[in-house]
């Protein structure tokens, strides 16, 4: 271990850094593909940017408990971010089942459409009043479409849910890193939290309820496997499309290009069908690339388990392994030019040049996203639904500065302008 290059240990460089997910960026250009570094608490760590060394990690099914120690709060059933590989698995079988699967994905995408034409509605009524703020509205969106898909209902107040959240991050990742953060608002946060997933759960059953039943889990255990669904499923998918609005903004000639294919494939279409998807290929290519640049989860980490080789390096069992996902995505070597936004990189020539792990924004290995797939046709859909109707335009001396909030969040929101689009390209030109 003392061989893999990295910082002297002590400090407070994490926090200074303003986050691991920029603390990582820095490592890597300085230290190289391998990198050992300290943890808050004195945990030494090994982080991997390279996508061929991955593949040595790619199997690994446990997590450290003490850097997920933040999340545990959330979860009085035991942290199910940290659950021992034994006990994940069949955990994983059953949210796969309730949430990866086509059919109920185009059993669900009409219910989809009209929450993010009820969006867009909303939009065009306040455009005259000012720039429109993103992330909230769109991880509202999130949320209600999470609710509607695995839970059997709605929510009453989507922004208090989306801000408590917010408020629970905020005041638990503090205390990881040492802020001396005041938790009572984040613990009155979370105990409303637990009152709106009590009244989803008591409101009627649904096919993720019915899995997680179905595997033994037990009401406590359900209510925080629920919990923590509706946490990473608004936050991911809202701010996904949060930053690729920003992005195609600040570059016309990929919007204009979004724009025509839109137009082409959804002619007098407000919002794609379900089978639109697959030929919004351009569209696709511009989340993808978003994803890349702003992944919506910055890092991941595993905990060894049997001795590995990285390169020259060799890694003990018990280490903890870190997936900076900004810093693989940002790899000079595989992604040249790596901050340019250029969606042309994940055409399917392209896409099969880079080693399998180049691109993660949603992880590796047994530990996943189990909702990857319907995050995906959730941003689509409300990517194409918003690009049809509007062109977005950055608001001049509003500077967007990525922050870690669990996701790859904002600072001071993404704020744009939009104008109702008044010409529309002849389908089929």
């Amino acid at each position: 271990m003392r061989e893999i290059p990295g910082p002297p240990d002590g400090g407070d460089a994490i926090g200074a850094a303003g986050g691991l997910h920029t603390y990582q960026l820095r490592l890597h250009e300085r230290y190289g593909p391998v990198v050992r570094f300290q943890l808050p608490g004195g945990l030494t760590a090994v982080s991997v940017a390279d996508p061929v060394l991955l593949e040595a990690t790619a199997a690994v099914d446990e997590r450290p408990d003490q850097l997920f120690e933040f999340l545990a709060p959330l979860c009085e059933a035991g942290n199910l971010q940290t659950l021992p590989a034994a006990e994940h698995r069949p955990l994983r079988r059953a949210l796969l089942s309730a949430l990866a699967g086509r059919r109920s994905h185009e059993a669900h995408f009409d219910g989809f459409t009209a929450l993010a034409v009820d969006l867009a509605d909303r939009w065009a009524s306040r455009a005259a009043d000012g720039p429109v703020e993103l992330q909230q509205d769109l991880s509202e969106l999130s949320l209600r479409m999470i609710c509607q898909y695995a839970l059997g209902g709605g929510i009453e107040d989507p922004a208090r849910v989306v801000s408590a959240f917010e408020t629970v991050l905020t005041g638990y990742l503090g205390r990881q890193y040492e802020r001396g953060e005041d938790l009572s608002r984040a613990e009155r946060a979370l105990a409303y939290l637990r009152e709106v997933v009590d009244g989803v759960l008591a409101r009627g059953d649904s096919d993720l309820v019915a899995a997680l039943v179905k595997e033994g889990l037990g009401p406590v255990r359900v209510r925080d496997t629920v919990l923590m669904i509706m946490l990473a499923a608004h936050h991911t998918t809202g701010v996904a499309v949060s930053w690729t609005l920003h992005l195609l903004a600040g570059h016309p000639g990929p919007a204009a290009r979004v724009a025509a294919e839109l137009d082409d494939v959804l002619g007098d279409q407000v919002a794609p069908a379900y089978a639109d998807l697959r030929r919004l290929r351009y569209l696709d290519m511009a989340l993808k690339e978003s994803m890349r640049l702003y992944p919506p989860g910055p890092y991941g980490a595993r905990e060894t388990t049997e001795d590995l080789t990285l390169g020259d390096h060799h890694v003990p069992a018990g280490t903890t392994i870190f997936y900076p996902f900004w810093a693989v995505h940002l790899n000079p070597r595989y992604w040249p030019d790596p901050r340019a936004f250029i969606p042309e990189r994940f055409t399917a020539a392209e896409q099969a040049r880079r080693p399998r792990y180049a691109f993660i924004p949603f992880g590796l290995g047994p530990r996943g996203c189990e909702g990857a797939a319907l995050a995906m046709v959730e941003a689509e859909l409300v990517l194409a639904v918003l690009l049809k109707r509007f062109r977005f335009e950055p608001v001049a001396g509003h500077r967007v500065v990525p922050v870690e909030r669990f996701v790859l969040w904002a600072e001071n929101d993404i704020r744009l302008r939009l104008t109702e689009r008044p010409d529309r390209v002849t389908p089929g030109k």
